[in-house]
């Protein structure tokens, strides 16, 4: 009886309890420690080898991924890899809460003291919570990145997708990025902003198409239910800022009612057939709630000539460098105080150039939780699950890239009677760029001036000619002098614009 008592005890067994509790921590660092301490060497082999392995191929997965964004972004968007990865985190954070657990029970001296029994427990449970802690957020990050794939992108709809294509051979992808403003005061929601960015997929480089919210005299589709409900000469009697809100009201207007947003469907493809642009993706976001958007990816930080007033209590945003919270850079884009529809216009295409320069990919990553609550709240897209990976590959390249804009108001454009003809042309131009000029016929370089003429008054004539925006606003500058502002036929670069 003594002998068979000698051979089943373990004489490595730490004699107190602090020791069996350090080791107890040890194994929560370096699983299968314990085990290898009371002599277990073959459990203790095993614990240890599928720890270090989990170890070398975390590792190497960061590093391939810290290379490869598509296929990061693949991971982060695709729904089985995120619900593989919230799996894992589960199954390993179990498993590892059971090597700590048992790590205890190998080592713990015989001992019938209760205090001591519950302050090891306490000890042993806070390193279980210490283990589980990140297991639960990354299982948290894939549940949150999963029900916002879910939620914001849907699925192909049968639409072609070839990764090694993504984009169907396309130079340019163009998408209709909507601010709606759906405040407490007003019925229903306005689209004020509407901007097409036409994006070419090998470069990055953008071109911001701008369309004023009071384009009137929008042309439909022809054979559509907005034609016939609508028709010319007199069309649609509001402005473009109402087409969506009218879809809304009438769904029997949708171009396509089967789809999630058929008012914005529509809208994007009534502002495609107006310029003759093929708009593949839509993104509308609640004005109100973009203001938690930038305060999720850290406040954008802009520059201002002078003062910016805004609101109804004589509120205004310091001149020189500032960094603008969600609020402010709200008030930033959508501000008329002072100013007009088109210096809100051009202030928000800096915006834009702001966010996507300035758009920290680790700030991104820190902040997702907000930003991801932020994103579900106030944005819709049809932009499929597919081409998400791809997006985030395209963004890395606008960020780096040159960005234009071509903003169709006055003077180059007359809001109130637009000719669509030549808002196509514009358009066309700006996105594939303007024909060659063709050859003339060469005119002789002799000056044709009569004998006794005045060549330093006509050249001071010449000179005094105005410029398009003087002759538009009637106003002494040559140029305007809101930030963004373009004037012009031609696209022009928004770090020119933009301060």
């Amino acid at each position: 009886m003594g002998r068979r008592r000698r051979l089943t005890e373990t004489p490595d067994r730490p004699r107190n309890m602090t020791r069996a509790l350090l080791w107890t921590a040890a194994s929560t660092v370096l699983p299968g420690a314990a085990h290898l301490r009371v002599g277990r060497r073959w459990a203790g082999a095993v614990i240890l080898t599928c720890y270090l392995l989990l170890v070398a191929v975390l590792v190497s997965g960061a590093l391939v991924l810290r290379g490869d964004l598509v296929l990061s972004a693949t991971l982060a968007t695709q729904d089985h890899w995120l619900l593989l990865a919230g799996i894992t985190a589960f199954a390993v954070a179990v498993l590892w809460m059971t090597v700590v657990v048992h790590s205890y029970v190998i080592t713990r001296p015989e001992s019938r003291g209760l205090g001591r029994r519950l302050a090891a427990g306490v000890v042993v449970t806070a390193l279980c919570l210490t283990v589980a802690t990140p297991a639960a957020a990354v299982g948290y990050a894939s549940y949150t990145a999963y029900d916002l794939s879910n939620t914001l992108f849907g699925s192909a709809s049968g639409e072609p997708h070839d990764d090694a294509d993504p984009w169907n051979g396309q130079d340019r992808v163009n998408v209709l990025l909507l601010g709606g403003d759906a405040g407490q005061n007003r019925y229903g929601m306005r689209t004020d902003t509407m901007i097409v960015a036409s994006i070419d997929v090998e470069t990055g480089d953008v071109l911001l198409i701008g369309l004023p919210r009071n384009l009137e005299n929008v042309p439909f589709p022809p054979g559509s239910a907005l034609a016939e409900r609508y028709p010319a000469p007199y069309g649609f009697t509001d402005l473009l800022n109402e087409v969506y809100q009218a879809v809304a009201d009438d769904p029997t207007l949708a171009l396509n009612p089967y789809v999630t947003d058929p008012a914005a469907d529509t809208l994007k493809q009534v502002i495609g057939a107006a310029l003759a642009l093929d708009i593949d993706y839509y993104a509308l976001v609640d004005m109100q709630g973009f203001e938690d958007i930038i305060d999720a990816i850290g406040g954008i930080r802009v520059y201002l000539e002078e003062p910016l007033p805004y609101g109804q209590r004589g509120e205004y945003i310091d001149a020189g460098w500032q960094t603008l919270d969600g609020r402010e850079a709200l008030w930033y884009g959508r501000t008329r105080v002072n100013s007009d529809d088109y210096s809100r216009m051009g202030r928000q295409g800096c915006l834009i150039k702001y966010v996507a320069e300035q758009a920290d990919p680790a700030t991104i990553l820190t902040s997702f939780r907000s930003l991801a609550a932020a994103a579900k709240s106030t944005l819709r897209t049809d932009i499929p699950q597919p081409k998400l990976p791809h997006f985030v590959e395209l963004a890395e390249k606008v960020a780096e890239a040159d960005m234009d804009t071509l903003q169709l108001s006055p003077p180059q454009v007359n809001t109130a009677y637009p000719d669509w003809e030549r808002i196509r042309e514009l358009v066309r131009d700006a996105v594939h760029g303007a024909p060659e000029p063709t050859s003339s016929p060469s005119v002789p370089s002799t000056p044709s001036t009569a004998p006794g003429t005045d060549v330093s008054a006509d050249a001071s004539a010449e000179s005094s000619e105005l410029t398009e925006w003087q002759e538009y606003t009637g106003l002494p500058e040559p140029s305007p002098d809101s930030p963004g502002r373009q004037v012009g036929e031609e696209a022009t670069a928004l770090d020119d614009l933009c301060p």
